[in-house]
């Protein structure tokens, strides 16, 4: 009896010891991800609520600074964020049950559930609207250019039908590239609808959010409907911060409301199979082009690897709301963080907490040497005047000027500037920034333009510089006054002259001027404009290209 009395003391001794040394371990991990999240731990400050998952398990949740600056209501794991393009893979889940119970097929043309879309030379179908291939324009970019913005405008679904429906052109034929595009999820929205009998959101309730038990979201398709513990979008403004909300009623692509706790029972369902294994198991199948090169995107899911380990998930972004969600399903570990802020990048923040979990299974990957410290190499002035210019992307004819300033290369990507430190004579980067954004520039060739490789995060864009520009004269800009009609976004623009610098003028129109980057190629924030003129060498209008929705046609009037 003694003996056993002391093996029993030093078993449970032993059992003390690795519950306090797991704990102090927990503690050390969490202490890691709190400092990530220090900026906005406070109560003057918008933040973000999160939640960190294994094995089915919330290991750790919590909120940072306040969902709702004006009452002073803090963040928790329950409040209740628009998680913008995270919803994609709700959509594409009741499109795949919709499918599952036959009442569509994933190889319909789409036009048999939406007829008001135009037929382009080749059919669209519901597939290709669930992996991003089928080459429509996007819908926000063109509500935007016929004047909309996000936060003081309700474009009505109804318009939203009749702009896609006037689209005489696709960015290319379906299945040919891959290009994200709002329009096709919105476009499946509508199928689900109009295959079901029932809105996008109530069939989500009856197919998915109740059987798992979410009862915290919802598909927000009246912006006038009271929502308890939603959280305040908010963008940083110089004095503090303004609230940054959306009155859209699009579903599809976006517009579900959720928390991160109902987020985590949502995960637990590609594990536990309460939606079906096989409706799960499509969920995570790529998507291919007609070429056969399969794509990493799946069902509203992006599928790949990171650091030798497998992933699946998706990031959000709307009004002043982010979202990111990451799944490790060989090691059932996922990270969900929902932020009311716009400057808040939560897909980052979900890497650098696997970073911190999974430290002991990650490994470098394969042809990317680890960061290392950058230091700044001296360039004279002429060294980097020589590389400045106007330069365009080869693929998408996309402006990128590289100017002087504070001894750097300046670049205005998508209406922001990023300024860069020479790390060699030929390779400029951005030191200050939480993403590689690199310009490299080609070694010279006798008798062709100047070219460079753009890498901005993952996607690397080639470069080829215009010939230089003189300034244009009033005559020579007076050639572009005058109005400019478009049938496909239904809005007139009309280009003026002020202060010797070209504008534009329609609804909600940019403030700066147009820049020239070449002959009769201009540029403004993200929109570029590729001018072209008749037999007699008079302007007849112009092509606008801008992200999303390319060469769109205006004609003079």
């Amino acid at each position: 009896m003694k003996m056993k009395s002391i093996k029993a003391k030093i078993f449970f001794g032993f059992v003390f010891v690795v519950l306090v040394f797991s704990s102090a371990f927990a503690d050390e991990k969490t202490e890691k991800v709190d400092k990530l999240f220090s900026s906005w731990d406070k109560t003057s400050s918008p933040g973000a609520a999160l939640a960190i998952i294994k094995e089915g398990k919330i290991l750790y949740e919590r909120g940072y600074g306040i969902a709702d600056l004006e009452h002073n209501v803090i963040l928790t794991p329950a409040s209740v964020f628009d998680i913008g393009s995270c919803s994609k893979q709700f959509t594409a889940a009741c499109v795949a049950l919709l499918s599952q119970e036959g009442k569509i097929s994933l190889d319909d043309d789409i036009r048999k559930y939406v007829p008001e879309v135009p037929f382009y030379r080749k059919p669209i179908t519901v597939r290709h609207l669930v992996h991003h291939t089928s080459g429509i324009r996007d819908y926000i970019e063109l509500l935007s250019l016929a004047g909309y913005t996000v936060e003081g405008d309700c474009p009505t679904i109804e318009e939203t039908i009749e702009m896609l429906a006037r689209q005489k052109n696709l960015n290319f034929l379906p299945g040919q590239e891959w290009l994200y595009s709002n329009s096709g999820y919105f476009l499946l929205s509508l199928i689900v609808e109009r295959a079901s009998g029932k809105s996008l959101n109530d069939f989500a309730q009856e197919k998915i959010f109740r059987p798992l038990g979410m009862t915290n979201t919802h598909f927000h398709d009246d912006h006038t409907l009271i929502v308890k513990n939603r959280a305040v979008g908010y963008s940083p403004t110089k004095d503090g911060f303004r609230i940054d909300m959306s009155s859209w009623e699009h579903t599809g692509d976006g517009a579900l409301l959720t928390t991160v706790e109902d987020l985590a029972l949502w995960d637990q369902a590609f594990y536990d199979s309460k939606l079906g294994k096989e409706i799960i198991e499509q969920l995570q199948i790529p998507g291919t082009l007609n070429s056969g090169k399969k794509l990493n995107y799946a069902f509203g899911l992006m599928v790949g690897e990171y650091k030798g380990l497998k992933t699946v998930g998706h990031g959000g972004s709307w009004a002043g709301y982010r979202a990111g969600m990451i799944r490790f399903p060989e090691q059932k570990f996922s990270v969900i963080c929902l932020s009311n802020l716009s400057t808040i990048n939560p897909s980052s923040l979900c890497w650098k907490i696997a970073d911190i979990y999974l430290a002991d299974k990650l490994k470098e990957e394969p042809g990317k040497e680890p960061k290392k410290e950058v230091t700044p190499l001296k360039l004279s002035k002429e060294e980097l005047e020589e590389k400045t210019g106007n330069y365009q992307d080869k693929k998408t004819g996309t402006w990128t000027a590289v100017e002087v300033k504070e001894e750097k290369l300046k670049v205005n990507i998508s209406g922001q500037e990023f300024l860069l430190s020479s790390v060699s004579q030929t390779r400029f980067q951005a030191l200050e920034t939480s993403f590689d954004l690199i310009l490299d520039f080609a070694k010279e060739e006798k008798g062709k333009p100047k070219q460079a490789i753009l890498t901005m995060r993952e996607e690397v864009i080639s470069l080829v510089k215009a010939p230089q520009l003189l300034p244009l004269s009033l005559a020579q800009l007076g050639e572009y006054l005058g109005e400019y009609q478009s049938a496909e976004l239904g809005v007139t623009y009309i280009v003026l002259i002020k202060e010797g610098k070209l504008f534009l003028k329609y609804r909600n129109s940019p403030k700066d001027s147009l820049k020239a980057m070449a002959p009769d190629k201009f540029t403004l924030q993200r929109m570029n404009f590729d001018f072209f003129r008749n037999k007699k060498k008079k302007i007849g209008g112009f092509k606008l290209s801008v992200g999303r929705a390319a060469n769109i046609e205006f004609i003079k009037k």
